[in-house]
């Protein structure tokens, strides 16, 4: 009887996932790749909801907009006096925390792919890059609502304990449109920064464009449009934080809405197509 060992013999090409030889020379069994199933969208949306809220920085991000609304109810109750004790002026003092902070979890839901280093890992168990984008962009606006709803929620907390430390009637003018309105510009500025996330990459960079886009930008075309009436016209169809803010205030005429449209089809539109472009032609190192 021979007692020569089983050689080694390398897999090669032509054998089957299932007849490939092992180190002493018994077959091993190896599943094809069908096996694994694809991750579906539901499952990634839940990943990617997650992922918002498992780093310190998106934690606090979600947390300070409920710490600063019950802060800033609390500033209306201490410092207002009776006359400031409305809905309205509860809405307006969490809505200012909230315009500020949603734009900065939307750059962090995108750029966290590549300053934390994920994006390799993202993008290789999940292939497609349209498909994590989408994901990303649905949970960071589903987790806006939320919390544009918490704060209202907490102004209204805040109109009612008001009305009782100071002995009045609550006043409720603040309607169901309004809210819509506020909700809308509170969506509309997360996308702003989502799309800042999408053509930069960068979070100090997404959020340094952000404010020069809130701050800056208005302020220049305000001076334009003191100085140069003939750009006073002009303003609200080149001005989309213009168009935004007006929804704070008011329900936006027929006129209001087209130039709101115009606005974010230039601000946003064409800038995220351009971003995602990019993104999905750009190597993930």
């Amino acid at each position: 009887m021979s007692t020569t060992p089983a050689t080694y013999r390398a897999p090669t090409p032509y054998d089957s996932p299932s007849t490939q030889i092992g180190p002493a020379g018994s077959p091993v069994r190896r599943g094809p790749r069908d096996d694994v199933p694809a991750l579906t969208f539901t499952a990634l949306v839940r990943v990617e909801f997650v992922k918002m809220f498992n780093t310190r920085s998106g934690f606090w991000l979600m947390a300070s907009i409920a710490i600063l609304s019950v802060l800033a109810s609390g500033a209306v109750i201490l410092f207002g006096g009776e006359n400031a004790i409305t809905y309205a002026n509860f809405s307006a003092a969490v809505g200012m925390p909230i315009a500020i902070l949603l734009p900065m979890l939307a750059i962090l839901s995108v750029t966290s792919e590549w300053s934390q280093r994920t994006g390799l890992t993202t993008f290789t168990l999940v292939p497609h890059r349209g498909r994590v984008i989408t994901g990303k962009a649905l949970v960071t606006v589903s987790i806006g609502i939320v919390g544009i709803l918490v704060a209202m929620g907490v102004g209204a907390l805040g109109n009612l304990l008001g009305a009782a430390v100071h002995d009045i009637d609550p006043v409720w003018e603040f309607g169901f449109t309004d809210l819509l309105m506020v909700m809308l510009a509170n969506v509309l500025g997360m996308l702003m920064g989502f799309t800042l996330g999408v053509v930069l990459r960068n979070s100090p960079a997404a959020i340094v464009g952000y404010f020069v886009y809130s701050l800056i930008l208005p302020n220049v075309f305000g001076a334009l449009a003191f100085y140069q009436e003939s750009f006073a016209d002009v303003w609200p169809w080149v001005d989309q934080f213009y168009n935004v803010t007006s929804l704070f205030e008011r329900v936006p005429s027929d006129q209001e809405w087209v130039q709101l449209a115009v606005t974010t089809v230039i601000w946003m539109g064409v800038p995220l197509l351009v971003g995602l472009r990019f993104l999905f032609r750009s190597e993930i190192k």
